[in-house]
């Protein structure tokens, strides 16, 4: 029966690699020890197999199991594929009697569901080459767009190749939680592994810091103060914690946010900055604030429709890869680098992929949101919810902690204050409203803001 094997077309023009031999001995494992099936099926799929028989026959196993209740054995097999017309019943017969002898024992089945692993890899490495020099000879696309389109698929495979199985409680508290705890009781390592303070004491107690890996959301409308916000917290990440940040701005150039970052440590109106008119005084702190902020580490990157795999290639080039933290402003203007049907898939493959990038890179990446004209419409208190962000539900189903820019003032009827002025609100009043918080409960932090200086403070800092 095996030389009447068919065979793939190797589309490639390369010798795919592949090894029967490991795929026919996973398979007569589980012919012969169905238990194996359960472990088999949390390691590879169906594509993984290179002969389209063996990936047949690998399907109908899997289909058998995801029914339940249908015993795996050679015969109830046997009629299956028949069924499926794979194999008529003298061939069907033949071909599973040689694998069922093609090992004498399952006991080294993970070895051979490694090797038909590293196998499929290898194929897709080779596929994935091919199509970029068919992308780079056919001369159609512009060079950012494959280089993102090569990158995109490197990153595919390697996501595919480190998927991990189920872990027992015990090996994880002991080899991973317990040591966690012992080193962030050490002074020596605690730095490493407690999140970056926001600077903003009351907020830091409520999400923890900003930690490693994770995805934070920060959602307002147009004015709100998002990016403000955001350089206030890259400034004290920078200067305070003499951490490596890195702010993409989409919308913002580069000296624009230097100027808003100056006129914040300096403590100069920003029309200042622009007009040039300042006095000796002002000049000296200025002075003093552009030597303070030139010695942090902080990137600036203004790229308009970055996606996600320029930005990995980029943070990969910074001060030899080590990066502490991502800020993205915003997200509404950041492209996908895939094609998609419309801008929700879109939102939704980027939102993925900063989530993924967060965990590869082991960074927490914080990136601004727009949010939905609602807010304008709801009651008095105008107060965001997570229906507000706008463009796609899974920003909210990816990010780890989403949180709102909310100041009363914001909402200001100058007709009615002036009719009822004991009713206007505190211009310098913001709250942070923490809507999800994966590692903690959900809060409202009253924050200072300081519109003169575009800043945002802990209520205390001005008491």
């Amino acid at each position: 029966m095996a030389e009447k094997i068919n065979y793939l077309p190797d589309t490639s023009g390369i010798n795919a690699p592949y090894s029967i031999e490991a795929e026919q001995a996973v398979l007569g494992s589980i012919i012969i020890d169905p238990e194996c099936l359960n472990l088999v099926a949390t390691q590879l799929k169906e594509e993984y197999f290179y002969l389209k028989e063996h990936r047949e026959i690998y399907k109908t196993l899997r289909n058998m199991l995801e029914l339940g209740g249908r015993a795996i054995d050679f015969v109830s097999l046997l009629e299956q594929l028949k069924r499926n017309g794979v194999y008529d019943d003298a061939g069907g017969k033949a071909y599973l009697t040689q694998l069922a002898k093609v090992v004498p024992t399952s006991k080294n089945v993970a070895t051979y569901i490694e090797l038909v692993k590293d196998r499929y890899y290898a194929r897709s490495l080779l596929l994935a080459a091919e199509t970029i020099i068919k992308d780079v000879n056919d001369n159609l696309l512009d060079p950012d767009i494959l280089l993102d389109h090569a990158e995109q698929t490197i990153y595919d495979i390697r996501q595919g190749k480190d998927i991990s199985g189920l872990v027992h409680i015990g090996q994880v508290i002991e080899k991973e939680t317990y040591a966690r705890l012992t080193q962030i009781s050490d002074p020596e390592t605690a730095e490493e592994l407690k999140g970056i303070p926001t600077g903003i004491s009351a907020l830091d107690k409520v999400i923890t810091g900003l930690n490693k890996t994770d995805l934070i959301i920060v959602g307002a409308r147009p004015g709100m103060g998002k990016t403000s916000f955001a350089l206030n917290i890259a400034r004290n990440a920078a200067v305070n914690s003499k951490k490596t940040v890195c702010f993409f701005s989409l919308e913002m150039t580069r000296d624009q946010l230097a100027q808003r970052m100056l006129s914040n440590e300096a403590s100069i109106e920003s029309e200042k900055l622009r007009t040039g008119e300042l006095t000796t005084d002002e000049w000296t702190r200025l002075t003093q604030a552009g030597t303070n902020l030139s010695g942090a580490d902080i990137y600036f990157d203004e790229t308009p429709g970055i996606t996600v795999p320029e930005m990995k290639a980029k943070l990969r080039r910074v001060n030899g890869g080590k990066v502490d933290l991502v800020v993205i402003d915003y997200l509404g203007l950041m492209q996908s680098a895939r094609k998609t049907e419309n801008r929700v898939q879109e939102v939704s493959d980027i939102t993925r992929n900063l989530k993924a990038m967060a965990k590869e890179l082991g960074v927490p990446v914080i990136a601004c949101a727009q949010l939905s004209r609602g807010t304008e419409t709801k009651g008095k208190s105008h107060r965001p919810a997570l229906a507000d962000l706008r463009e796609s539900g899974s920003i909210e189903q990816d990010a780890d902690i989403v949180m709102f820019i909310y100041r009363e003032n914001y909402y200001r009827s100058e007709t009615e204050d002036n009719a009822n002025p004991e009713n206007m609100p505190d211009p310098n009043k913001a709250e942070i409203i923490v809507a999800k918080n994966r590692h903690g409960s959900v809060d409202t932090v009253e924050l200072y803001w300081d519109g003169k200086f575009t800043r945002f403070a802990s209520q205390d800092v001005f008491r």
